[in-house]
C-alpha cells in the first residue's frame, strides 16, 4: 500500500489526537487535551498548517472530532466506518485543493481555506482514514495490545503484524518480561 506524505501526516495526527484521550493511555489515565495550551502544543507537534488563533470553541470542537475518530477505529465493519467517515468529512465542508507549501511538493488539502483546526483535522484525517477503508485496509487501525496501554496506531508494516504502539516500548517491555519469566521457570 502506497501512502503519500500528506496522508501519512494526517494519519499520524489522527493517532496523536486519539492518544490524547484518557482511554488512549490505559485505565485511569488523564485527558491530555484539556486546555488551549495543550491544543496549541498538539497543533505545533503535528505541524498543522493554516491554523489561526485558537479559542475555547476550537478545543471543544477538536475533542468532538477526537471522539468521532475513536468511533471509526472502533467500528465493527467497513460499512459502519464508511458511514462515520462520510458524515465526518461532510461536516468539515471538505474542499479539495492542490497546494505546495513549507518545502513540500504538490499535495491535496481537503479542508477549506480558513477552516477551523477541527474542520482541518476532520477533513484531512477523515480522508486519510477513508483511503484505508477504500483500499480494504481498515484492519490496520489498531490499539496497542499491551495490557496497560490502549494507544491507537496505524499498522503500516508490510504484513500487518504490528501489535504494539510506537510511542512507548510496550512490545520490548512485554518481551523482556516474558523472557525473564521463562528464565525464572527454567531455573526452577
Amino acid at each position: 500500500m502506497i501512502i503519500t506524505h500528506d496522508t501519512r501526516c494526517a494519519l499520524d495526527a489522527v493517532v496523536d489526537l486519539l492518544n490524547t484521550a484518557p482511554e488512549g493511555e490505559g485505565p485511569g489515565a488523564p485527558d491530555s487535551l484539556t486546555d488551549l495550551a495543550a491544543l496549541e502544543e498538539f497543533v505545533q507537534r503535528n505541524d498543522v498548517s493554516d491554523v489561526g488563533a485558537l479559542g475555547a470553541g476550537d478545543l471543544a470542537a477538536v475533542r468532538s472530532v477526537r471522539a468521532r475518530f475513536a468511533r471509526v477505529f472502533a467500528a465493527d465493519d467497513d460499512r459502519t466506518a464508511a458511514e462515520q467517515l462520510n458524515a465526518l468529512v461532510a461536516s468539515a465542508g471538505t474542499t479539495p485543493q492542490l497546494t505546495d507549501h513549507d518545502g513540500y511538493d504538490w499535495h491535496v488539502h481537503y479542508f477549506a481555506p480558513g477552516a477551523s483546526v477541527a474542520h482541518h483535522l476532520a477533513a484531512d484525517g477523515g480522508m486519510a482514514l477513508a483511503f484505508l477503508v477504500v483500499a480494504g485496509e481498515r484492519e490496520r487501525l489498531r490499539h496497542c495490545e499491551a495490557p496497560d496501554c490502549r494507544h491507537a496506531f496505524v499498522d503500516l508494516s508490510r504484513n500487518r503484524s504490528r501489535r504494539y504502539c510506537d510511542s512507548r516500548t510496550c512490545g520490548n517491555r512485554l518481551h523482556v518480561a516474558a523472557y525473564r519469566a521463562r528464565r525464572r521457570e527454567a531455573a526452577g
